[in-house]
């Protein structure tokens, strides 16, 4: 059966929805019918490109054209309102992570779209691209034993000093949960809930009131340990940004090449050509637009994107209750004469 295309309005003219609008362009299931940012610049340099109308206000662009779906693309403290307004007028809505930036309104927001009944859901590229995809059939199939270790890093060198992700008021908070979000969806996805999480966070080299560095260290409740570096202000230069241990093999997801190599080979089998923006943020429009379409199921479903937001939640407790264990060794430095503490 052939479909009309879903008919989609970005909220918000910044980096993320140039991403959307490329994916656009090439999207079988959906067309961009609309811009609104309160740049009216910005959505009309970005109307002209895709062809479509361009609106000052999100209210202004419901009133104006006919939308079967949102996207939403503004900063976090913006979400909850943005999204509420458009569930309660039939409009589904793909809300663009951090999906809230409190447990309490994310669940609010998730309430709103089910007594609307329209589907409301956070977008998270990573689930999308192709090389993550295949890597999670590699890992479920078995062939590389038990899974032991989950490293992923997103780090680097970035000026956040004029950014709105680095105001709190705005964003939630730092590194942690703008890069960081990405990574616990990535991780659950893998090996579903999060059991335990604690986070340390590193020198602060921009001077922000936010974090710029921080390592986090998770546990799934399947008792896999991640290990996850977020930074703003270091490029660890890795060829790879997530990279996943079993008991028979290890498996690499990288920016230019994918592959696994499993512990009775000494070579590496190639599985994948690397990241593409493009493909990631169209498989995830078509997904929702099938979603809309009932054809097929989300991906990441809301209850997916309330996890998020908890785990995010919950690492911000840890980042600022953490303990360490001190070591007091002797008067001459020694290390033979420690005794701990916790503190």
């Amino acid at each position: 059966m052939s479909y009309p295309k879903v008919r989609f309005g970005l909220v918000g003219a910044g980096g993320i929805a140039q991403a959307y609008a490329q994916a656009f362009a090439v999207s079988n299931t959906a067309e961009l019918v609309a811009v609104a940012d309160v740049r009216p610049e910005a959505a009309k340099a970005m109307a002209e490109g895709a062809r479509c109308q361009h609106f000052d206000s999100f209210q202004a662009m419901a009133d104006g054209v006919e939308l079967d779906a949102v996207v939403v693309c503004t900063p976090p403290s913006t979400h909850p309102e943005i999204c509420v307004y458009f569930v309660e007028r039939q409009i589904n809505v793909l809300c663009e992570k951090p999906f809230s930036v409190s447990v309490s309104s994310a669940r609010k927001m998730h309430e709103a779209a089910q007594q609307a009944g329209v589907i409301l859901t956070m977008a998270s590229k990573f689930r999308y691209a192709e090389d993550v995809v295949k890597a999670k059939s590699i890992v479920t199939s078995g062939i590389l034993g038990d899974i032991v270790l989950f490293e992923n890093a997103f780090t680097s060198r970035v000026d956040m000093s004029s950014r709105w992700n680095a105001n709190p008021a705005v964003s939630g908070g730092g590194v942690l949960i703008d890069n960081g979000t990405h990574s616990v969806d990535i991780m659950r996805y893998f090996f579903g809930p999060v059991a335990e999480v604690q986070v340390v966070e590193g020198k602060r080299i921009q001077g922000l009131s936010v974090e710029d560095t921080v390592r986090i260290f998770a546990k799934s409740a399947l008792g896999v340990v991640g290990n996850i570096d977020l930074s703003w202000s270091i490029n660890k230069e890795l060829d790879y940004y997530l990279r996943i241990y079993g008991s028979n093999g290890t498996i690499s997801v990288g920016w230019k090449e994918s592959k696994y190599r499993q512990a009775s080979s000494q070579d590496w089998t190639v599985f994948g050509k690397g990241y593409n923006k493009v493909q990631a943020f169209q498989s995830q429009i078509d997904n929702f637009s099938k979603a809309i379409r009932k054809e097929e199921p989300l991906l990441i479903t809301p209850e997916d994107a309330i996890a998020s937001v908890e785990v995010i939640e919950a690492a911000y407790v840890a980042l600022n209750q953490s303990r360490w264990t001190v070591i007091h060794s002797g008067s001459n430095g020694a290390v033979g004469a420690a005794t701990a503490v916790a503190v």
